[in-house]
């Protein structure tokens, strides 16, 4: 099995790490365009895995897409990453022209791969490399989802006061802070939905607080966050990898599934080995349904902003 991540920046570097600790891929590639940047981090890891205890075999390269060959799995994170009061959308200009060519050049080299796209806006960059590559849909993923789920747990975990292994919960729509849907009456501890243990209120908060999570952080930090975007990314290449069947919230091209058409955007997906295997169809509160629908008009007018 082997994987490639293009961008070697932090988030890069993040998703490289977490897939070679968990000893699963053959080979992980690294890509970059600035020079000896990838070929630096991968001999970094390398030098973790006597440490760390995996096998898997990290390299770098400086732009030579022919590194990247017969990937079975390609993780775009290139582009620019948020700074403190940006929203993901301000970042299409540039990260279009980039996910645009990276996008080619690894299917050029990788005709079967299966795509992870990660850079912002997720969204949209997911529906660009469709438009680009013109692979199945199946074979396009976009991750925002399954951090978002993440994020939403923590907030549930803290507001139980209860460990996170307890929490259960999931989060629709697109990746953006207005555009996420916390789907709270789907939450649960243990198998109890979380609304016999928290008030309304408190739940609203926690649906606030995860919709800007990924702004909090970049207030805090100055740039995007990096180690929970790398896990969310390696749960999801593992899934691919080891066909785990398992159910994920990611960015998919939707064909009237939702009510929705010619648009990716979040919704639970069973990842196997074929990539996207199933979307699964989850009924929603009104008030769900309503902020999916406003959600995906989000998505829309971004996407109008791109050049196809």
């Amino acid at each position: 099995m082997k994987v490639t991540v293009v961008g070697a920046g932090a988030v890069g570097a993040s998703c490289a790490e977490y897939i070679a600790i968990k000893n699963f891929a053959s080979e992980v590639v690294i890509l970059d365009i600035k020079e000896g940047y990838a070929e630096g981090k991968a001999m970094d890891l390398m030098q973790c895995a006597s440490l760390n205890g995996f096998d898997t075999k990290i390299t770098g390269s400086t732009n030579d897409y022919s590194k990247t060959a017969n990937s079975d799995i390609c993780v775009i994170t290139s582009g620019i990453p948020r700074k403190p009061g940006m929203t993901r959308e301000e970042l299409i200009g540039i990260n279009a022209g980039i996910v645009k060519t990276v996008s080619t050049s690894l299917v050029e080299h990788s005709p079967n791969t299966i795509i992870i796209v990660v850079s912002n806006p997720m969204d949209t960059m997911t529906y660009l490399v469709h438009k680009t590559t013109g692979l199945p849909k199946h074979r396009i993923i976009g991750m925002g989802g399954a951090l978002d789920s993440a994020r939403f747990k923590y907030r549930l975990a803290e507001a139980l006061e209860a460990p996170i292994s307890d929490v259960d919960g999931m989060v629709i729509g697109g990746h953006s802070d207005k555009g996420m849907v916390p789907l709270t009456s789907h939450a649960t501890r243990n198998s109890i939905k979380v609304s016999e243990f928290l008030s309304e209120e408190r739940l609203n908060q926690v649906k606030e607080d995860t919709k800007v999570g990924g702004a909090t952080l970049t207030k805090l930090l100055g740039t995007s966050a990096w180690y929970a975007p790398g896990a969310a990314v390696s749960g999801l290449v593992q899934a691919i990898a080891c066909d785990q069947k398992k159910i994920f919230p990611c960015s998919a091209l939707l064909d009237g599934e939702y009510g929705l058409n010619d648009l990716c955007i979040g919704v639970p997906v069973i990842l196997g080995r074929k990539g996207i295997e199933k979307i699964v169809d989850v009924p929603l509160s009104a008030a769900e349904k309503a902020h999916m629908v406003e959600s995906a008009e989000g998505v829309k007018k971004t996407n109008g902003l791109l050049e196809l």
